[in-house]
């Protein structure tokens, strides 16, 4: 090993052990995640129309073929080829159009695929949904008096080391972090990146927008459409992030007890912050994560590089589940009405893929569904969280 091998080694064990905070880990394995079912299994009822399936599984194909034939999925102890999957998705729109009765399509399900039910909390089988959506804000890309809050391309400087090519112990286990001097040191958090202007000066700039509350919500959210003065609409896409923690502001604030469990809505954090601008500051801070974005045209797309279908593609942790997989989900969606109020809640079953991920989304207990955008998608991703069923289907072979 050459000087710098024996320097760079020692360091990232520095960093392993002092820097436990900005690990992106997770402790269990998709053994854990999912058990594979005979009998429990639900009526396969889709509420969606099945074009948009169609849609969603055209997508995921291009994926799957853009990966090495012999390319392994784990599904608890059974893997299976991004060729296994793709002919189990086709078989599920053929099974789809030609039995729409959920109880006659459950047989056929049962006979033709293996069905994996997501561990859930505790073993529970009970999943946490949530939502996310695109959310539209007005930017500029130059900066003035109006536009004045940046969010930026990843940085040149920012590495991302797999611990697991130094020690198998660490598989699927990575450090985030920039080499200062002799030493490799976590990156920037969100209050040196935004109060430090630690990146100002670098040209990594690609576009402004009104408010920091919008900058936060858009770093939540992972992409955005961002509405230009000449009327122009370009989309923020995740790119990278700086490898801290996420944690919640709305956990914060129920923390802090300005709001309970019962009235968490991201519009509720919105009107809070609305109400209280002294407070922006310090709550925002609150959570380190900071997301990278780039600059493309078209809708919002997902980790896997496909775009993202309302309503059929979810966001997974993607240590636990395959990328890519064909889902059932069982859970309920808001009814609303004029204005974006909530009417009322009703059940939502439909098949879904995991296409996304995201910094808040770890475990065998979560599953994000993404609503697209507008004012409905806007509601969804807000007051979403309930609990529901996570499946994942594959062909048997």
């Amino acid at each position: 090993m050459n000087r710098f091998g024996k320097w760079f080694l020692a360091s990232l064990l520095v960093v392993t052990a002092a820097c436990a905070p900005v690990r992106e880990t997770v402790f269990h394995e998709p053994v854990e995640a999912m058990s594979k079912k005979a009998f429990s299994i639900p009526a396969f009822k889709d509420d969606l129309p099945i074009e948009s399936l169609a849609a969603a599984i055209k997508r995921n194909i291009a994926y799957l073929d853009k990966l090495p034939p012999d390319h392994r999925f784990k599904y608890g102890n059974s893997s299976f080829t991004p060729g296994d999957i793709k002919e189990s998705q086709k078989l599920l729109l053929k099974l789809l159009e030609k039995y729409p009765d959920p109880e006659e399509l459950k047989k056929y399900i049962r006979r033709h695929f293996e069905i994996f039910k997501a561990s859930g909390s505790r073993g529970s089988g009970k999943v946490l949904f949530t939502g996310y959506y695109e959310p539209l804000f007005e930017a500029a890309l130059e900066p003035d008096q109006t536009f004045k809050h940046p969010i930026y391309s990843p940085p040149e400087d920012m590495v991302r080391i797999d611990l697991g090519l130094f020690n198998p112990r660490y598989e699927k286990e990575y450090l985030t972090g920039r080499i200062d001097g002799r030493n490799v040191v976590p990156y920037y958090s969100r209050r040196q990146i935004e109060a430090g202007q630690a990146l100002k000066g670098r040209g990594l700039e690609i576009a402004w927008l009104k408010d920091p509350v919008d900058v936060a919500f858009l770093h939540i959210q992972g992409s955005g459409r961002l509405k230009l003065p000449d009327g122009r609409i370009i989309s923020a896409g995740f790119a990278a992030k700086n490898g801290h923690p996420y944690r919640s502001i709305g956990a914060r604030l129920i923390e802090q007890g300005v709001l309970s469990r019962d009235e968490m809505s991201m519009q509720a954090i919105r009107r809070h912050l609305a109400a209280n601008p002294d407070e922006v500051d310090a709550l925002l801070d609150h959570n380190p994560s900071y997301v990278f974005f780039r600059i493309h045209e078209g809708p919002a797309v997902g980790n896997i590089g496909v775009p993202l279908t309302p309503e059929r593609s979810i966001a997974l942790d993607a240590n636990l589940f395959p990328k890519g997989a064909l889902c059932f989900i069982s859970t309920v969606k808001p009814r609303t009405g004029p204005g974006g109020d909530i009417l009322s809640w009703e059940p939502f079953s439909t098949f879904v893929i995991n296409q996304d991920t995201g910094g808040a989304i770890k475990g065998a207990a979560r599953a994000d569904i993404f609503w697209g955008s507008g004012e409905h998608a806007e509601t969804a991703a807000g007051h979403l969280k309930h609990q529901g069923e996570l499946y994942l289907l594959v062909k048997k072979q």
